[in-house]
């Protein structure tokens, strides 16, 4: 395996796609759009996954599944949502094909198959659940309903990378309701702590956690919480979304409960979700020139351990050295790989789990056997490293917390340094152009004066941060009066 990758400084889009493909995450499928994600890719999924799992459970969530295709009059019944989903909608007409006579071994679709009611493939699934949630809520002894759904969405992007944006992503979906107003808003903002967690606890993300202008809101949200994170190349990510919902989709679906007085009250709701686009994240916040870059918490091996030897008589002395390690370090939860193929010599095998971003190689060798010594090289900082066999538990214990803590606060270190205050326009399309990163400006609150500076710099509000106190001001753009300033960024 070639660990050559194009340099990040050179072309930062080059290097991510093929960093993608050679750390074996993903490729690009048949179908127009769509990725395939490759095992190792799916186990980091996996694993992100699960640790989310576990959050949502804690907080009294529950998984349960819908289903993917949604009838028209469905989806068109909350008039924003269906608005804003329209363009990127799949839409299924028939449901059959049949043989076509006049080109053997040819199908084609049988016109007398055509659906009565065409069916859009779920770009979301606000519509389909708030239709069955019509069917379980008719008092408040129903309510809170916190589902959680892990499902595939398809959303026909015209212009797609891998993880980023695809035509079909994996995410999960949460679908809230509650008998007040300030329950769901808890509930969104609570999600969006969760989420904000995640990113900075275990994927060792640094975020910036705020409000979206009505704007960039979800369609069909009155408010729409996100964590923004800052990428290596000075772009942002919308790393999570958690959208309060007003009653807007119970009004649609008619979804009423008889309260405590027992009048009848429409039920409030709220809905949040992440996707393998936070795979995209991961990558391109930690990974470098050599490869990939994983935080021990999320690397499906946090261990490798190479053995190089001459004859079968060495490998089986490494062998009866190496399997105590490893039979240890996996009843401690640590995954380790004991990477023995006989196909790759010690040096592919180095760089295969450098390009994987594998946060921990040993490498044993006859003469670590005769000094009772091994090396061991840390990923993060590409810095090996020889210790005695008996410090080797302490020492990968010490390196699993240590990279984790060390990726973070990289990361944040990365953000802080390209957080700029500006209160000048020219300055702020200086900075966007020659830097990047995050611009902290004041706006005047008017969608017109967004939609400007987003067609003259491309630059859109990344969040009206929640933890910014009010400060009085003049737009950047307008000059007019501003209370508070928000985040600008170009995004992906």
């Amino acid at each position: 395996m070639s660990k050559k990758l194009t340099k990040r400084e050179e072309d930062y889009s080059k290097w991510y796609n093929e960093l993608v493909v050679k750390a074996d995450l993903a490729e690009n499928s048949s179908v127009r759009g769509c990725m395939v994600i490759k095992p190792y890719g799916y186990a980091i999924w996996e694993k992100m996954q699960a640790q989310l799992d576990i959050m949502f459970k804690e907080t009294g969530h529950q998984n349960a599944y819908f289903p993917l295709f949604v009838p028209k009059s469905l989806f068109e019944a909350e008039e924003k949502n269906a608005e804003g989903f329209a363009k990127e909608c799949a839409v299924v007409t028939h449901y059959r094909l049949k043989n076509d006579d006049e080109n053997p071994g040819k199908l084609i679709v049988d016109e007398k198959a055509k659906l009565e009611e065409e069916l859009i493939v779920r770009p979301t699934s606000e519509a389909i659940i708030w239709n069955t949630y019509k069917n379980w809520i008719q008092s408040y002894r129903d309510l809170p309903i916190l589902i959680n759904q892990w499902a595939n969405v398809v959303r026909w992007e015209m212009r797609t990378r891998l993880f980023l944006r695809t035509a079909e992503f994996l995410w999960q979906e949460g679908h809230t309701a509650h008998s007040t107003k300030q329950e769901a808003l808890d509930e969104a903002e609570l999600m969006n702590n969760i989420y904000a967690e995640f990113a900075q606890n275990f994927m060792g993300i640094p975020v910036i956690k705020g409000l979206k202008s009505e704007s960039e809101r979800f369609a069909g949200a009155e408010e729409t919480y996100c964590i923004e994170a800052l990428m290596q190349d000075g772009k942002a990510l919308q790393a999570g979304t958690s959208h309060f919902l007003g009653q807007n989709f119970a009004k649609a679906f008619d979804v009423k409960f008889a309260n405590k007085t027992g009048s009848l009250d429409y039920v409030w709701a709220t809905s949040w979700g992440v996707s393998t686009r936070l795979m995209g994240a991961l990558i391109m916040t930690h990974s470098d020139d050599n490869g990939l870059v994983l935080p021990p918490k999320l690397a499906p091996v946090q261990v490798v351990i190479i053995p190089i030897y001459r004859s079968d008589e060495q490998f089986d002395l490494i062998c009866s050295k190496v399997n105590p390690i490893i039979d240890k370090l996996k009843s401690k939860n640590i995954s380790v790989l004991f990477d023995k193929r006989d196909t790759h010599k010690p040096g592919f095998k180095f760089n295969e789990h450098e390009i994987k971003g594998v946060p921990i190689r040993i490498a044993v060798g006859p003469k670590d056997l005769e000094n009772s010594t091994l090396e061991i090289f840390r990923r993060d900082e590409m810095k090996k490293e020889t210790i005695r066999f008996d410090e080797v538990f302490e020492k990968i214990d010490f390196l699993l917390e240590d990279i984790q803590i060390n990726l973070f606060s990289k990361a944040k270190t990365f953000t802080e340094n390209n957080v700029r205050v500006v209160n000048d326009y020219d300055e702020f399309k200086d900075i966007l152009k020659e830097k990047g990163g995050f611009i902290s400006a004041h706006w005047d609150g008017t969608t017109e004066t967004e939609e400007k500076i987003k067609k003259e710099t491309k630059a859109t509000i990344r969040c009206i941060p929640l933890n910014s106190s009010k400060e009085s001001g003049k737009c950047i753009y307008s000059n007019k009066p501003s209370s508070q300033r928000v985040l600008f960024a170009k995004a992906y």
